[in-house]
């Protein structure tokens, strides 16, 4: 269709794309492309700019022309027809685009296309969908997940993730983790969109680091903080999400630059050694926060390349898989993935689980992440601990003497007055 598009400005598919007329090197407008450089691509047959917001090769839409968004749509009720389950949508908060305005997320015309997409294909449908918006807030959370407003199941939202870079920076400008900021953001969409909106429960993607290497501790304390964020997001309201190897414990791949091969990761390192970044400076950033670092192949077990081909994978496998893999966890009942499979066995059993009132305890505490989830009369008490510091903790003056400790993630005796360094308990009270 990109194709066809640059045969001339009378082919139909022409129009399906956003096409400024212009001079060689004088781009319409400054706007940079997210993976670096301008967000227009000269194409000299055409004497014409096209707009891509990501890789050149990934030039934006134009919804705006009502036979590009017919044509999305038999594409969508073609997978429909044959039985798909549901629909994530790629940064669908962009759709709205002005590109002449520099306007980029949440548009004037966003959820009117939402709304017709959802009318013409998937609305009155029992298929799961979900809006990857990195733009949202929960006001706008509410309004792209509220089951009267004919738009999608749940967003991914990105505020949460977004934690642990400077203010007003990239996200290669490396800071420390908010801790409790997080529980703040955390807790404001968990109040938010209880019973008016729909939350997506997530740590990791294709697009972000893996979290025991981010935010837990992946050396010491790997499997023990692996379960401990498990557990912090297995007991909120929505839906979670488990990326590829997150069941496992997996971590973050560290290698050289020539072993990468994410376009958004090697623009970064060409950009900032050319702005005169240290090589170690780009690299930290790049081991922090790089999407290659989460993109390894799946680890199956300790064969050849982990199991996962027996040809030569995209890129390297890394390098832990003899240790981290499937086969090793199966069986292993004290396994990270066994411990996945309590949590999510918890959350099918458990009403107050899914449909619980969200309580923050301790906001101000700098270590510890409890909070309650209250349904009928019965309650849900969960405390963490995020860091590798044991902690005073006084059980009792949460817990009842009947209460009844659903997971944990200490192997050894339970202390009645501390919190171990990244244990993890849910009790029902």
């Amino acid at each position: 269709m990109v194709l066809e598009a640059k045969k001339g400005r009378d082919n139909p598919c022409h129009s399906f794309y956003i096409w400024r007329d212009g001079v060689e090197g004088q781009p319409p407008n400054d706007m940079a492309s997210t993976f670096g450089g301008s967000a227009w691509e000269w194409v000299p047959e055409l004497g014409q700019y096209y707009f891509h917001q990501f890789a050149p090769q990934q030039p934006d839409l134009n919804w705006e022309n009502p036979d590009l968004r017919e044509a999305l749509y038999r594409m969508l009720n073609f997978w429909i027809a044959e039985g798909i389950g549901g629909f994530r949508l790629d940064v669908i908060d962009l759709i709205g685009k002005d590109p002449d305005q520099k306007v980029t997320s949440n548009g004037p015309k966003l959820h009117d296309y939402i709304k017709e997409m959802n009318l013409n294909t998937f609305g009155g449908t029992d298929l799961v969908t979900v809006g990857e918006t990195w733009g949202a807030t929960p006001e706008l959370g509410r309004r792209y997940s509220n089951p009267a407003g004919n738009e999608f199941s749940m967003v991914f939202q990105f505020e949460h993730v977004r934690l642990d870079q400077q203010p007003g920076g990239k996200k290669w400008d490396l800071a420390p983790l908010d801790f409790r900021k997080l529980k703040q953001v955390i807790a404001k969409w968990q109040t938010e969109l209880h019973d008016t909106g729909w939350n997506s429960l997530f740590w990791n993607n294709h697009d972000l680091p893996r979290i025991v290497s981010r935010w837990g501790n992946d050396r010491e304390y790997r499997e023990k903080s692996a379960k401990m964020l498990a557990t912090v997001l297995y007991g909120l309201e929505g839906t979670p999400y488990i990326y590829q190897g997150e069941e496992l414990g997996m971590t973050n791949a560290r290698y050289s630059i020539e072993d990468y091969r994410d376009i958004e990761l090697l623009n970064l390192y060409k950009e900032r050694i050319q702005a005169g970044y240290t090589e170690q400076e780009v690299m930290r950033s790049i081991h922090a926060k790089g999407r290659d670092t989460a993109r390894t192949p799946m680890q199956w077990d300790n064969s050849r390349n982990a199991g996962f081909t027996r040809g030569e994978p995209w890129i390297k496998v890394n390098p832990d898989y003899t240790e981290i893999n499937a086969a090793s966890q199966i069986t292993d009942p004290q396994s990270v993935f066994c411990y996945y499979r309590r949590l999510i066995q918890l959350r099918k059993k458990n009403e107050i689980i899914r449909f619980g009132a969200f309580r923050l305890h301790l906001p101000e505490d700098e270590d510890l992440f409890v909070y309650s989830r209250m349904w009928q009369g019965r309650e849900i008490f969960i405390a963490c601990n995020f860091h590798d510091k044991e902690r005073e903790f006084i059980w009792a003056d949460y817990l009842s003497e009947s209460s009844e400790l659903l997971i944990t993630n200490e192997l050894e005796n339970l202390e009645a007055r501390s919190i171990k360094p990244y244990e993890a308990r849910m009790y029902l009270i």
